[in-house]
């Protein structure tokens, strides 16, 4: 496989991803409500974006010159406020605090009260359209900032998306980079079962983007991705990451049960077991680089 990273950079960017993954077990656990399978499925990706491939300052998280990431998928909030915290926006002391009714870390995106969110999301379907007006303003403005969403396959059913994919190919906006999440399940099953939005790639085609693949796990071939998207001139790109549902703890891996479920005591347990050997085995492999 062509390489994007030195192998130190790949395994210093996989040991954060266990961390946040870990991180989004605790969250959940505690506050025993939350979107654990959809999270785990993104923690690579969102590590990718914030520790690799976007333009962003921490004390300055509203700079109109940043990169932008609009996750679309919104309850998703474990992996994002984990990977926000990881990156220095706040405190991580603050994630135990998840869902709590008086705690700014809401179960869906909120912009208004968390450093780093660029949008409130959780609306199916919504979220890309307000990428697609962020990008489009960018070159309005000409600024060289780019913009990323995060979109799940689940999610993709909903007319909206489609409505501003044309939007984002009629105008060329090649600062735009759609990824989505291809875990293959939804709530109710498996998306091809439910109502099929295959083939993703060649909708995508129909409404001007480039479109690229990769492997949602691997630091490698999301970042090799991202660096094509990027390169990519007059056209807005989409990057279709297969990944695995509840990626990491294997009675989790490849099931809707874990959609929304909150695990019991027992269960946590047995996973933090399972995240705390891959954190392990991360560190192990960092330090063979040192």
């Amino acid at each position: 496989m062509e390489k994007c990273l030195t192998s130190k950079k790949a395994a210093e960017l996989m040991l954060i991803s266990a961390q946040i993954r870990r991180s989004a077990l605790e969250m959940v656990y505690r506050a025993t409500s939350g979107h654990i399978g959809g999270s785990f499925s993104i923690c690579e990706l969102l590590t990718a974006l914030y520790f690799n491939e976007m333009k962003i300052n921490t004390d300055q998280p509203n700079d109109p010159d940043r990169d932008r990431l609009v996750l679309s998928k919104g309850h998703c909030t474990p992996a994002l406020y984990s990977a926000l915290a990881e990156r220095g926006y706040f405190p991580s002391q603050l994630l135990s605090t998840f869902r709590d009714i008086d705690s700014d870390l809401s179960g869906h995106a909120e912009m208004k009260h968390v450093k780093g969110v660029d949008m409130s999301t959780g609306s199916l379907g919504q979220g890309f359209s307000a990428a697609v007006g962020m990008a489009l303003a960018g070159k309005m403005d000409k600024k060289d900032y780019r913009v990323y969403a995060i979109l799940g396959d689940g999610e993709i059913q909903e007319g909206q998306i489609w409505e501003a994919s044309m939007a984002a190919g009629n105008y060329g906006l090649d600062n735009l980079c759609a990824i989505v999440d291809n875990n293959d399940i939804q709530i109710d099953g498996r998306i091809s079962e439910i109502m099929s939005p295959y083939p993703i790639d060649e909708k995508f085609k129909a409404f001007g983007f480039n479109v690229l693949t990769c492997d949602g796990h691997n630091m490698d071939s999301i970042c090799l991705a991202l660096a094509k998207a990027r390169e990519c001139k007059g056209t807005p790109s989409v990057i279709i990451a297969k990944t695995v549902k509840g990626k990491g703890v294997s009675f989790m891996e490849d099931t809707n049960e874990w959609h929304g479920n909150d695990p019991n005591t027992e269960q946590y347990l047995a996973a933090a077991k399972e995240l705390d050997e891959a954190i392990a085995l991360a560190e192990k492999e960092v330090k063979l680089y040192e």
